[in-house]
């Protein structure tokens, strides 16, 4: 029962899929529901795929995948694409790190955050249009796979580098705390559905492992940046690196398939 209630925790935290009230939100809980981050972007994943694949028994693909985009958006909040934007306004517009997270920190989006976000926004899209040529499995099984890996990449960098925020933010609790059990979890959850899609899905395995080896290397480089640039992290560069690893899967595929 406290494993489904971090579970529910972590989806309510993610997506605006309405949680049962006994779940108890709890801030200081967080940072164990962090091992369940992955499975609510299975969840958005999923139905960003049902909503593509219904959609295109009617309508022309792109606009399947415009119907499919919408729907994440609607389920997530944006949530990752607004760290993203923010994220990209700080590293653009700050050279120094307290420069940086200041501007991060502002509501606001600036040019080069709006830049970024037009520019994911634009390669979702032509990706996942690209990927469609053939039939809607390919890519409704890409979106089951990849949401959650990305996930799994933005829980790594948790991991691997500090909260560099001192005062309160949203962030803040999950990532006091990541343990062990936390990121393998995590990480298992991240992988299992690419794993299944690639051993069970009728396409060759190849482009499957060139999905997981461009989100690795993505995480990386986030990584390593993020850690030069402010040696650590914050919300809106987990929104980031989430973002650009779930785009580098697409991208992948596209060299292999379309």
């Amino acid at each position: 029962m406290r494993e489904l209630r971090r579970a529910f925790m972590a989806i309510g935290y993610f997506t605006r899929i309405p949680i049962p009230r006994w779940e108890g939100w709890a801030p200081d809980e967080l940072n164990r529901a962090a091992r369940y981050f992955p499975l609510a972007g299975l969840i958005v994943g999923a139905v960003a795929a049902c909503v593509a694949w219904l959609a295109a028994m009617v309508l022309p693909w792109p606009l399947a995948v415009l119907m499919s985009m919408a729907a994440s958006l609607m389920l997530t909040g944006g949530f990752h694409e607004d760290g993203l934007a923010d994220a990209t306004d700080g590293f653009g517009g700050g050279w120094q790190r307290a420069d940086v997270l200041r501007i991060m920190k502002d509501s606001r989006i600036g040019s080069f955050g709006a830049m970024a976000l037009i520019m994911a926004l634009l390669t979702k899209f032509v990706a996942l249009d690209a990927l469609g040529i053939a039939g809607p499995l390919l890519p409704c099984l890409a979106l089951i796979a990849i949401h959650p890996l990305s996930r799994a990449a933005a829980l790594w960098i948790m991991a691997v580098l500090p909260y560099v925020r001192d005062e309160d933010s949203r962030a803040k609790p999950v990532a006091q705390g990541i343990g062990t059990a936390e990121i393998s979890i995590g990480l298992l959850t991240g992988v299992l559905p690419l794993a299944c899609v690639a051993a069970v899905g009728p396409f060759d395995l190849r482009p499957w492992l060139a999905v997981l080896v461009a989100t690795i290397l993505t995480a990386w480089l986030c990584r390593r940046y993020f850690a030069r640039r402010l040696e650590g992290y914050t919300g809106d560069c987990l929104g980031m690196a989430q973002q650009l690893c779930e785009l580098a899967g697409y991208v992948a595929l596209c060299v292999r398939w379309a």
